[in-house]
């Protein structure tokens, strides 16, 4: 069986939706399971509908509104009249979420979330399954929260892989063709959960492993794995193969390949990956699996803006060791920081740190009481996998570097 997996980006409009069948007949689509996310931004919209929830309903019929009639464009366009049955099915999944957020009492953030955000990708699959039966593409809506069991871990739900396998054993016949949501699950209590980041990657992962797939296809609108961001690199180069040990390295520095827990159940089983545009299906793509480490063997750049460096220094010239460091990272870990990279000597420790939750103004009050502290904020970390001269030259090349990390095979540069 292939699993295939289109995101948010492929299925935003009509337009998108028939170029999915497009790519279906064009690639087939037997013996497949198809993992498709919310449509375009509806994630961002759904949470909008939470916080406005949670702050006082302020805006919350107006959140909501702005979803239903995103999807009811998208509806006229595809069915040609608001008179057909799907429309009715969609209404029914809306109703839903005005229910539970009219009956709710929990006050739990990250459990509303997980009820309500879920339905992005069931508003989505539920149209594209109507659609795609209608134009002659059999297939059989799934509804993945009956398959895939977690814990209750809301938004970063941990997978009970026994469950999940035995449900997916006995509910998937693999001679079919069949469409259900990426990024869900469900807990013991039957409550929905969410995956976390790239859980729509992910969830196509769990279905390979758990039915034993020929391969994964991820379909981007990118023509597979760069080896460099081409919004910040010219001439980013098309990788054609990639092992699994490599992309995982690429992932921990930041670039947007694929996340290492989806790759994870991939390895264990040698699922060859397929990343591919859908734009232009018939192209190569990128592999990544066993074997190459990376073909063609290229440096690969990765760039994360806007992150701060803060050296401190020990106020009295004493080390700076064990219980110092621990201090560090308990503090960094309290205020919600991304650490992307950390240089430490005997009296001074430097460390690169994304500010996404903008608590660094607290975190600084708190750093100066025990140490010296310079922060640079507004700064580029860049890191090049298989670097040479010229790589180095060019990163360098009119900007000002604060803090270098060589590897054997990485080098890390931060910059103004």
């Amino acid at each position: 069986m292939k699993i295939f997996k289109f995101g948010g980006a492929s299925v935003k409009d009509a337009a998108g939706v028939q170029n999915l069948v497009k790519v279906l007949k064009e690639v087939g689509h037997d013996n497949t399971l198809l993992v498709v996310s919310a449509m375009g931004k509806t994630t961002n919209a759904m949470e909008k509908v939470v916080d406005c929830y949670f702050d006082g309903k302020n805006g919350l019929d107006a959140a909501i509104q702005e979803v239903i009639t995103y999807h009811n464009d998208i509806l006229v366009d595809l069915f040609n009249t608001d008179k057909h049955p799907v429309f009715g099915k969609v209404k029914v999944l809306f109703d839903e979420v005005q229910g539970f957020l009219a009956w709710n009492k929990s006050p739990n953030y990250n459990f509303v979330y997980d009820q309500v955000v879920g339905y992005g990708e069931l508003v989505s699959t539920t149209i594209l399954s109507v659609y795609l039966n209608e134009v002659g593409v059999k297939n059989s809506w799934l509804d993945v929260r009956e398959f895939i069991k977690t814990s209750n871990n809301y938004r970063d739900a941990l997978i009970d892989w026994e469950k999940t396998q035995a449900r997916i054993s006995e509910g998937v016949d693999k001679s079919k063709f069949y469409i259900t949501q990426g990024f869900l699950g469900s807990d013991d209590n039957n409550f929905t959960t969410t995956l976390g980041r790239e859980g729509s990657d992910y969830t196509a992962a769990i279905f390979a492993y758990c039915l034993n797939a020929k391969s994964v296809t991820i379909w981007k609108d990118v023509p597979g794995v760069l080896n460099a961001d081409p919004r910040y690199f010219e001439d980013a180069l098309l990788l054609n193969q990639i092992s699994y040990r490599e992309a995982i390295e690429l992932a921990f520095y930041g670039a947007s390949v694929i996340h290492p827990k989806t790759l994870q159940p991939l390895q264990r089983k040698e699922i060859p990956l397929l990343v591919k545009s859908f734009i232009d299906p018939n192209g190569n793509g990128t592999i990544v699996g066993k074997g190459t480490t990376l073909e063609p063997h290229v440096p690969c750049y990765i760039m994360k803006k806007d992150q701060v460096l803060m050296r401190l220094s020990s106020l009295d010239f004493s080390f700076i060791v064990e219980d110092n460091i621990s201090a560090l990272f308990k503090m960094l870990h309290d205020h919600k920081m991304k650490v992307s990279m950390i240089q430490n000597s005997a009296i001074s420790f430097s460390v690169c740190i994304d500010n996404k939750f903008g608590r660094l103004e607290e975190l600084l009050n708190l750093l100066k009481a025990r140490f010296k502290v310079v922060c640079h904020e507004g700064v580029s970390l860049y890191t090049v996998r298989h670097f040479n001269s010229d790589a180095l030259k060019t990163l360098q090349n009119g900007k000002e570097v604060l803090l270098e990390q060589r590897a054997n095979e990485t080098v890390q540069l931060v910059v103004k």
